[in-house]
């Protein structure tokens, strides 16, 4: 099968390939962990697990990493504000962005790892790059020399002159250049540790580098992803380090996803519109939430407003009430639901399968509820038919995250169905009612 995905570092769709056949490295930048996730903090969640997921459904075998940044600036001063020690901040906040992922049907990653788990590895990492002449200390501080690296910017597509005239990086006299950055800072407040250039903590540019180049053996990934805003500066800072150790520019595939904007402003702080991911989801649950995300390609912003909110979850209250119908007439036929086959599958398929096209392979899903509710209407249902759907159907909300279910049914529950049937049939509506009632609780119908 033919995957294709647009490459951020090569600006056009190309055919993947991976490194080692069958596999699949992956590596998505995680949260600084000071706070609760905002929504914006479930793009890249929901984005990078989906595609781990599609990846997985044909066949791949994929490992997936993303990070918990746990040593950083914001984390001392929110620490010192909570009276709290920064691990026992992280720790906290790093259990509230678990809890969150799982409410929004994404998996846990593979691997997990905490920056402050790589000291020491990020401490031998900038020592080597300064034994290669592309770092240098100053007064304790290490800092990255860009100049070292001939095609600086081509993954952001920024003008290196522009740069330096627009003066958009900080002044800083203790650097050779404007451009270079820090890749360990001596410090005297929070969290620290001994280095051979002193007492201080990474920069942030280096930690990425120095997990994937610990976890992947090659020091080279399939993919390596996470939000727009991250291509400059901190992409890009990876790339330059890798180019200098390893000659590489860390992964073959870069992938980005956009913004979400409420009512088409992007969210930010200092314009008031930040909501917490947890509130959302109490409010509209964790898979109208998911929805609302999967309706946009993720190379396109995503619009929260009332009118997307109540469009997802009308769409997914037909989803459960059509997959709850669906299961409940195999199961009074005796049909095993087990034995049904994705054979409607190829088209949704073939749309995830074109960059990720989530949009396109929810139109392929809805037309097949489409087609299900006309299959349990039919006065004689195809069985074989409706088990394939619903297989099919099983299939898809898997690969898209989407926590659709259905109850099993046990010899009482096929009975008490019995009854309401023999109910309705009587004209009993008081019983009937009341049993279906019951039904309904248990997820039946």
């Amino acid at each position: 099968m033919k995957i294709q995905f647009y490459n951020s570092l090569t600006n056009k769709l190309e055919d993947f390939n991976t490194i080692h056949p069958g596999e699949v490295s992956m590596y998505v930048c995680g949260p600084t962990v000071y706070n609760y996730p905002h929504i914006g903090n479930m793009r890249p969640v929901v984005v990078f697990d989906t595609l781990r997921r599609f990846l997985s459904y044909v066949g791949y075998k994929v490992t997936y990493v993303s990070n918990f940044t746990d040593v950083d600036d914001k984390i001392i001063k929110e620490a010192k504000k909570e009276g709290k020690s920064e691990k026992e901040l992280t720790e906290f906040y790093i259990q509230e962005f678990l809890k969150v992922t799982k409410l929004i049907g994404s998996e846990k990653p593979t691997i997990t790892p905490k920056v402050t788990e790589y000291i020491q590895k990020i401490i031998d990492y900038v020592a080597k790059l300064v034994e290669l002449g592309a770092a240098y200390v100053v007064d304790g501080d290490v800092y990255f020399r860009v100049s070292k690296i001939k095609d600086y910017g081509t993954l952001s597509g920024i003008n290196i002159d522009d740069l330096i005239v627009g003066a958009r990086i900080e002044e800083n006299s203790k650097k050779e250049s404007p451009l270079d950055f820090a890749l360990w800072k001596t410090t005297t407040e929070g969290i620290k540790w001994p280095s051979p250039w002193g007492e201080g903590r990474p920069g942030w540019h280096t930690e990425c580098c120095v997990m994937i180049d610990t976890i992947f053996p090659d020091h080279l990934i399939d993919i390596h992803g996470g939000g727009y805003d991250l291509k400059f500066p901190h992409h890009e800072n990876e790339i330059a380090q890798a180019e200098a150790m390893h000659g590489n520019k860390i992964a073959h595939y870069w992938m980005h996803n956009a913004f979400i904007n409420f009512g088409n402003e992007k969210m930010s702080k200092s314009l008031g519109n930040v909501i917490y991911a947890k509130d959302m989801i109490e409010k509209y649950g964790g898979d109208v939430t998911r929805l609302v995300i999967l309706n946009a390609h993720y190379r396109q912003p995503v619009n929260f407003t009332d009118e997307t909110v109540l469009a997802a979850a009308q769409e997914i209250n037909k989803m459960k009430m059509a997959y709850k119908q669906m299961a409940l007439q195999l199961q009074v036929n005796n049909v095993n639901l087990d034995e049904g086959k994705p054979v409607y599958i190829d088209k949704f398929i073939e749309s995830m399968a074109d960059d990720l096209n989530t949009a396109n392979a929810l139109a392929e899903l809805y037309n097949l509820l489409k087609e299900a509710n006309q299959t349990i209407r039919t006065r004689e249902i195809e069985l074989a038919k409706l088990n394939n759907q619903f297989k099919t159907l099983t299939d898809m909300f898997y690969v898209l995250g989407l926590n659709i279910t259905y109850t099993k049914m046990g010899a009482d529950d096929l009975a008490l169905y019995d009854a309401y049937l023999a109910a309705k049939s009587e004209k009993n509506f008081a019983k009937s009612d009341e049993i279906r009632q019951t039904l309904i609780a248990k997820g039946i119908m």
